[in-house]
């Protein structure tokens, strides 16, 4: 029997995708990646999910695990021809699943739920998980941030990590089996932990709450305020931050992560500060990170052409998060991959037709961004809002009264509404270029998004590039998570110039100022993996049966 009926015969006709067209979703990448796979399955269960892998790793094929496709390296689709051996993408998205545990304060997750909804889970009893907004809004799964040691704009808890897991391996000899680092009691036999598991058919006295394991970065906190280590903050290939499932990339098959929640920050405060001198930016964050009793719940800088141009291409994604929330997004993003997979098969319709569309429809409508803001982007090249609660209030209050009004910036304490627009405008800026790009192609080529970590003691922030690098691009768009020092970096070049070349001279550049990259979005096929990384990989998937490729690495069986 072939190895697609197979899987159709655990998972059911509907749920197994072999038609070019229709897996165009699943194989193609938000932003980069595209390739091709034998199948793509698509399991309701976590026993349907053992059962497909089973029946893929029986039959000598590859697999790779996908939650939403948001990734932004395309490490979470097919790179290129599928290769000697067959390749199999398992969205898992139908797995929905999240167990809260002791009232909350932790939850398990399975490989189908998303940020959105453990949001909305969790918001009724005053608890929200690791990240909120950002990749949220795109649907992305909680698992997939854990694999990818996903970063997230909180200052207090750093990237997403957890010791806790089950997932699936592979050894050197091919032989599958499922490991139960839950610390959860659930039984013996892969299918009587997942059947148990599925149907949250345990007591309380079978989990274990002792302290050996830790479901988030619980040390971050303090590892951020070290502002005179030379060596970033957080980074995805930190060897501090791999364990199993942690930083995995798809080399393990994830079926569920225990993590931990928090308490709801309440009364928070929103300072809004503009400068033309980045000193002034580099001192206030010293001065918090290294004296405040209390840090910061969030700092974001955005550069004002980052501001323009997402003020103008990430207008529909703002109002659109603004008017529908966040829960809608994701349907919205599948809608828009379908029209575009049966738009491109219109020869007449122009490239990008639905990005153009939206375009044109966020133009006719009046602005969108309160006041105040659009009046320091006319005075400040730099923007800084802090979002602040408790002592840290009056602490932060205190610091930017001292300085300001100075002779290049000032600051001002924001509203509700401004506040909530602010951050809305910054998350919108990571989806501009993109946008840009869409509906400029004659002017522009491709683009280079790079996500980066500056050391902690970097003061000297501001990229300067040399003349002849400048001469290529069109736009430069910089921002980022300023206290923890990560800033997103997006560059789109002339419609002459080779992207992967820019990029890599860039990250020379980069390599000269000691940054680490990527910070946050996984190495993907984009970025090569270090030695720590790579042998992170190996030891957890022997064979290169899951995700091969990953980081630049070998396709080949047995790593080559």
């Amino acid at each position: 029997m072939e190895l697609s009926d197979q899987l159709r015969t655990v998972v059911g006709e509907k749920f197994v995708v072999t038609r070019p067209i229709k897996m165009r979703r699943f194989i193609k990448g938000f932003r980069f990646g595209d390739g091709k796979a034998h199948a793509v399955a698509l399991p309701g269960s976590l026993v349907e999910l053992w059962l497909v892998l089973k029946h893929c790793i029986a039959a000598g094929a590859t697999v790779i695990a996908q939650a939403a496709n948001t990734g932004l390296t395309g490490g979470s689709t097919p790179f290129g021809a599928a290769g000697e051996r067959k390749l199999v993408v398992i969205n898992t998205m139908r797995i929905k699943g999240l167990q809260l545990l002791g009232d909350g304060r932790q939850v398990v997750a399975f490989p189908g739920a998303t940020l959105d909804e453990l949001e909305k889970t969790l918001r009724p009893i005053d608890r929200e998980p690791h990240s909120v907004i950002g990749s949220s809004c795109l649907g992305a799964s909680v698992v997939g941030g854990i694999c990818n040691n996903s970063g997230g704009s909180l200052i207090q808890r750093g990237p997403a990590y957890t010791e806790l897991a089950l997932f699936a391996q592979v050894d050197d000899e091919g032989r599958l089996s499922l490991i139960n680092h839950l610390g959860i009691d659930l039984g013996n036999t892969p299918e009587e932990i997942l059947r148990r598991l599925d149907n949250k058919d345990y007591e309380s006295v079978h989990i274990d709450w002792s302290e050996n394991k830790v479901a988030s970065d619980r040390e971050y906190h303090s590892h951020v305020r070290q502002i005179d280590e030379p060596t970033p903050a957080r980074f995805n290939m930190d060897p501090r931050r791999l364990h199993e499932a942690s930083g995995s990339a798809g080399k393990v098959i994830v079926f569920a992560v225990r993590l931990d929640t928090f308490e709801v920050t309440k009364n928070t405060k929103v300072f809004y500060i503009g400068t033309n001198d980045p000193g002034e930016l580099t001192r206030i964050r010293r001065e918090i990170l290294g004296a405040f009793k209390e840090l910061p719940i969030s700092a974001e800088y955005i550069h004002r052409d980052a501001f323009d141009i997402a003020e103008k291409y990430g207008k529909d994604t703002y109002l659109l998060v603004k008017w529908l929330g966040t829960g809608r997004i994701p349907r919205l993003f599948d809608i828009k991959s379908r029209l575009d997979a049966c738009a491109e098969r219109i020869r007449f319709l122009p490239a990008n037709t639905t990005d153009r569309l939206l375009q044109l429809f966020s133009r006719i409508l009046p602005p969108h961004l309160p006041v105040r803001l659009r009046d320091f982007r006319q005075r400040f090249e730099h923007h800084l809002m802090i979002k602040v609660a408790g002592e840290a209030v009056q602490e932060t209050a205190e610091l930017l009264s001292s300085l300001y009004p100075s002779e290049e910036g000032a600051y001002f304490e924001c509203n509700a509404k401004e506040g909530a627009a602010a951050f809305l405008h910054r998350f919108a800026t990571a989806g501009a270029a993109v946008r840009y790009r869409a509906v400029n192609g004659r002017s522009t080529g491709g683009i280079v998004a790079l996500d980066i970590a500056l050391p902690r003691n970097e003061n000297d922030w501001v990229e300067r590039l040399p003349p002849e690098l400048e001469a290529q691009i069109v736009h430069k768009l910089y921002y980022g998570h300023f206290f923890c020092h990560v800033f997103h970096q997006d560059y789109l070049v002339r419609p002459s110039v080779d992207w992967l070349e820019m990029e890599h001279k860039i990250l020379e550049l980069l390599d000269d100022r000691s940054a680490r990259y990527p910070a946050e979005h996984n190495v993907g096929h984009l970025y090569k993996a270090d030695e720590v990384l790579q042998s992170h990989y190996r030891n957890l998937d022997p064979c290169n049966c899951f995700n091969p490729g990953i980081g630049q690495t070998s396709m080949r069986l047995h790593w080559g």
